[in-house]
């Protein structure tokens, strides 16, 4: 069986689902209450494979919310994560994807140290971030999409914002060794990290933000959107093709302007119906068939019945395991989005 760690967009959105899911006493309550409630697992899911294979899931809401970090609630935050895989490993559940924040908490708060959750040993090995599949996802998503909205690659400039996070340090990785990509720009806040990443791949210009975006055919945005940033679509390239990996997914509303493509970044279609209802709360455009990649990454591993932590710690995506996941993930049914029409 495998699991699903995941929260919700904020306050209002969470009160919103805690009333549609049949959760009154959650519905009414501030962000207090939020902090200390428990994790429940509220949806149960069938998943059937391009194979005909079928396997069983669990969804568990960890009742993390975003403006946990932003209110400087950390402990209430990193509580939620520790006590959501607590909750997945008790039940049984043999491989879990932790989705959104928990991943980046996780990692940013050095939570393997936190093995002991009351009467849980936390088993590692049954939990992944899906982050290679994400990634995996992007790259396909940048090579597809870029001769949708007619960007040739060989002649392409793509700035990776975030190139120093986990999956963005994959995208680079697979432009710089599988795409044929003319220019790679590397944005990110920590510059050490970021000359790392550039002798890494011996390539990439290392630039600010808003001087790379201008001279950017491709944007690849897999990092959190810093407050007071605002992207001014007049002063893009058209076209360009913007792919937001973020969470929550906003810059298509935030930009819409000729010639600017925008595409939700992470997300794979399934080729059947999930028997799930947990993916029409989180406002995918078709909930029986779409979902995020690192979710689907737990799925694939359960198909194939790879219980391992097959995404673990930053900066471990490996081109080889990309290409694993992403065979596993076309044999079972899984296509990157794309662009409609």
């Amino acid at each position: 069986m495998f699991g699903l760690i995941g929260h919700l967009t904020s306050l209002e959105h969470a009160q919103a689902v805690a009333r549609d899911l049949g959760y009154p006493e959650y519905a009414d309550q501030g962000l207090d209450f939020w902090c200390s409630a428990p994790p429940q697992i509220v949806d149960h899911i069938k998943v059937t494979s391009a194979t005909g294979q079928v396997i069983e899931g669990k969804y568990v809401e960890s009742c993390f919310l975003p403006e946990m970090l932003a209110t400087r609630r950390i402990k209430a935050a990193t509580r939620k994560v520790i006590n959501a895989m607590a909750h997945a490993q008790k039940h049984g559940i043999n491989i879990t994807a932790l989705g959104g924040f928990s991943s980046i908490i996780f990692e940013n708060f050095n939570l393997s140290q936190i093995q002991q959750v009351r009467d849980v040993t936390l088993d590692f090995a049954r939990f992944t971030t899906g982050n290679t599949h994400t990634a995996y996802i992007i790259c396909r998503q940048v090579e597809q999409a870029s001769k949708q909205v007619g960007i040739h690659l060989s002649e392409a400039t793509v700035a990776v914002c975030g190139a120093t996070g986990d999956i963005g340090s994959a995208v680079c990785r697979w432009l710089n060794g599988r795409a044929d990509v003319k220019e790679l720009l590397l944005i990110a806040r920590d510059q050490e990290r970021l000359q790392n990443l550039q002798a890494e791949l011996g390539r990439g210009k290392i630039m600010a933000l808003e001087e790379a975006l201008p001279e950017a055919d491709i944007i690849v945005w897999v990092a959190s959107m810093p407050k007071g940033v605002e992207i001014d679509p007049t002063t893009l390239k058209q076209p360009c093709l913007l792919i937001d990996g973020g969470y929550p997914k906003n810059l298509g509303t935030k930009i819409q302007h000729p010639g600017v493509h925008v595409l939700n970044g992470g997300i794979v279609e399934h080729s059947l119906d999930i028997d799930w209802k947990i993916m029409n709360i989180v406002n995918m455009d078709v909930p029986a068939r779409q979902l995020f990649a690192c979710f689907a990454e737990s799925m694939l591993l359960e198909f194939e019945k790879l219980y391992t932590n097959f995404s673990w710690g930053r900066n471990q995506i490996t081109l080889e395991k990309m290409d694993l996941i992403g065979q596993v993930s076309l044999k079972h049914g899984f296509r990157p989005l794309l662009m409609e029409g």
